[in-house]
């Protein structure tokens, strides 16, 4: 089998794409005033949540090449609300943070269906939460995206089956 030609890393990264399309325009439909409001008292705003899918999005790229490189693996967690807090999010452009993270998502996609088939049983452990396949962290990325998607569009055409698999202080306050 050839890089690249992978039944199920197709169908993840074609899962990835038509969720960025699904959600572009309705992402795009929010005000920057809008995006800065928190969406519960204590929680993240949507700038903040796509601020979080966009450290989300560079955590896994590092993941995704990094296991493609070694069969085994450790990986540093992060701090989630600390790197949210840091990049001041909030007071970011929210059409510039839609338009990085759909561009930094279809290049994740394209990693993922050119993924070497026979690199996915790699394992990767991270800090203290466990260790998971390659294949695991690609699918489970996709499946994060559109949990934190359906905080930001409750009413949108998403669903997600994702299941946190880390726990403590890397819990998200936008509740992961």
């Amino acid at each position: 089998m050839e890089i690249g030609d992978n039944a199920v890393m197709l169908n993840i990264a074609e899962d990835l794409r038509g969720t960025i399309h699904a959600a572009l325009p309705l992402l795009e439909g929010i005000t920057d005033g809008d995006a800065s409001i928190p969406t519960e008292p204590g929680k993240w705003s949507r700038k903040e949540i796509l601020g979080h899918l966009l450290d989300s999005a560079g955590n896994n790229q590092q993941k995704f090449v990094r296991s493609m490189e070694r069969a085994e693996l450790d990986f540093v967690g992060y701090h989630q609300n600390f790197w949210v807090e840091s990049q001041r999010y909030n007071t970011a452009d929210w059409s510039g943070l839609i338009a990085f993270w759909r561009a930094y998502n279809l290049h994740l996609a394209h990693i993922i269906e050119n993924t070497d088939p026979a690199l996915l049983a790699n394992s990767i452990t991270v800090e203290d939460h466990g260790t998971f396949t390659l294949e695991f962290i690609m699918r489970d990325y996709v499946e994060h995206l559109k949990h934190h998607l359906l905080q930001i569009l409750p009413a949108g055409p998403l669903s997600s089956k994702f299941e946190n698999v880390y726990d403590g202080e890397q819990v998200a306050n936008g509740d992961e």
